[in-house]
């Protein structure tokens, strides 16, 4: 199975806030520029209240949560899924399975400001992530061009059939802490879209449940 978290509200600090004063004051804290560190809605709440789109953006902990999911997962283990984070400004982390996320959040926010820095972590030897420009429809069309979506407006089916559709699939499940899908043709064009339920859920609450049907289907349960 390959999870595609889209439209993740992940991304450093955007220009037009570098020279706010709760910005300036996280950064300087940190020793590092403002547009170095993740922009974080809990650091930066009243910085954001211009940006386009805020409601959106700057929660990094939504990819940390999902990531520990996935990663931690007997899937990832062994060797049966892979995943991608596609974000708002169109960039993709791609994540070797192996790779072990930090569990601390404060740990994880240096990680991947590393990656947008470098491009890579680690910079030498074997990349565990690699980040990259590209758009979600490039993504889905060079993982194959089939995917299904979790989403609230799906068909419910058990989880013992939710696994069977998913675990050789590619998955998509939104990143983002409201609203729905920016790129409307994610469900139009989706192979299926399924449910878990008519109350919608937390992207990591999602991640779970699919992979651990995916686990069951797999026989790792």
């Amino acid at each position: 199975m390959i999870l595609v978290l889209a439209e993740s509200a992940l991304e450093l600090v955007p220009r037009e806030i570098w020279s706010h004063p709760a910005v300036v004051a996280d950064a300087r804290r940190r020793g590092k520029k403002p547009g170095e560190i993740l922009l974080d809605r809990s650091r930066h709440h009243p910085a954001m209240a211009g940006l386009l789109d805020s409601r959106r953006r700057g929660r990094p902990d939504i990819v940390h949560q999902a990531l520990l999911v996935f990663q931690y997962s007997l899937l990832a283990a062994r060797g049966l899924g892979r995943m991608y984070i596609h974000t708002l400004g169109d960039y993709v982390i791609s994540v070797d399975p192996s790779t072990r996320v930090p569990k601390n959040y404060n740990n994880f926010v240096s990680l991947v400001e590393q990656l947008f820095a470098a491009g890579r972590v680690p910079s030498e030897g074997r990349p565990l992530m690699e980040i990259r420009r590209q758009g979600l429809r490039d993504l889905l069309t060079e993982l194959g061009g089939r995917w299904v979506v979790m989403h609230e407006a799906g068909s419910r089916i058990p989880l013992v059939q939710l696994g069977k559709e998913v675990l050789d699939s590619v998955v998509v499940i939104g990143g983002f802490p409201h609203g729905d899908f920016n790129n409307k043709w994610v469900l139009e064009e989706a192979a299926a879209r399924f449910s878990l339920g008519e109350v919608a859920m937390d992207a990591a609450q999602v991640a779970c449940r699919v992979v651990a049907a995916a686990e069951a289907a797999a026989g790792l349960l």
